[in-house]
């Protein structure tokens, strides 16, 4: 009878876990299906699109590494759009999560109207991109904007002409990204500095520590996971960036804002070359997973550290 009770028992443990898997496994199925259908299947067909000619029109035609050795010898516009995607990149990523830090530091303080400057901070994040991006270049115009004309006031005989300058459209695109972006991370810093105890500030001013040291000793440490964690969703939406470019510049004047995924937009739907495109784009995928790659490998050093 133990026997027999002891193995009816294991079995409704048993139907009870497969019970259970099935559930789980129902809430993310859904998800599951959305990224095989609208994500794994577009990578892998264009993986295979990169190796062939395609104008949607007529048939696929195989031409091995004909667009990747094209991209890299006679395509001038791939090296310049690969280094405005780097420099955008890498001017616009410490420049927002920088900024992101010191507001969510300051917002954090017990100052009077906080609530209400966060919802300020935050508004061109939710705010669309259109609305935005005609508000910046609206303030940028270089003939009737309010920044050319304060910088005038103040004695600027020949100040920049921002967008439609090669010189300065890359910096007022940089400039509007990082305005739409920085109330977003604020936030996310936010919560991560309101998730530190206060004991540990008490602790270290009792120590004797300044408020320098209190930062690097207690705040520092305590955010450097979700700095990482921002870093990369910096990265990543830099480098994938091509929206605000469509919206303001077109990639213009000449190709002085042209990124990659501009790039990638103009060869496949203007130009009609879908296996070009698809070849430039496991480029950028290539990239994107390299500084991934690396970002998580610091990642687990720091925090094992």
């Amino acid at each position: 009878m133990g026997k027999a009770s002891s193995t009816g028992g294991q079995v409704k443990a048993s139907t009870l876990r497969r019970r259970k898997t099935l559930v789980a496994y129902s809430f993310i199925l859904p998800n599951l299906i959305g990224f095989f259908v609208f994500t794994f299947v577009p990578i892998v067909f264009s993986l295979f699109l990169s190796f062939c000619e395609w104008d949607s029109g007529n048939p696929l035609k195989f031409v091995g590494l004909k667009n990747f050795i094209t991209m890299f010898t006679n395509d001038k516009s791939f090296w310049i759009s690969l280094k405005n995607t780097i420099y955008y990149t890498v001017v616009t990523t410490p420049l927002t999560l920088g900024l992101a830090l010191f507001l969510a530091v300051l917002m954090n303080k017990p100052l009077k109207g906080r609530v209400f400057f966060r919802s300020v901070l935050f508004f061109p994040y939710v705010a669309s991109l259109v609305a935005i991006a005609v508000v910046w270049m609206a303030l940028f115009n270089p003939e009737k904007g309010p920044v050319n004309g304060i910088l005038m006031a103040l004695g600027v005989a020949n100040p920049p002409r921002w967008a439609a300058s090669t010189t300065w459209a890359m910096p007022t695109i940089i400039g509007l990204t990082v305005w739409k972006g920085m109330g977003y991370y604020m936030i996310v810093y936010l919560a991560a500095l309101q998730g530190i105890s206060r004991e540990l500030y008490e602790a270290a001013s009792l120590d004797g520590a300044n408020g320098w040291q209190q930062f690097w000793n207690v705040t520092w440490p305590g955010i450097l996971p979700t700095t990482f964690y921002i870093l990369m969703m910096l990265l990543v939406a830099t480098f994938k960036s091509y929206d605000t470019m469509y919206i303001t510049t077109q990639g213009g004047p000449g190709e002085a804002t042209k990124v990659l995924a501009y790039h990638i937009y103009n060869q496949a739907f203007k130009n009609a070359k879908f296996g070009y495109a698809s070849a430039v784009a496991m480029v950028l995928l290539v990239i994107i997973l390299i500084v991934t790659l690396i970002q998580f490998k610091y990642e687990k050093k720091f925090t094992n550290d």
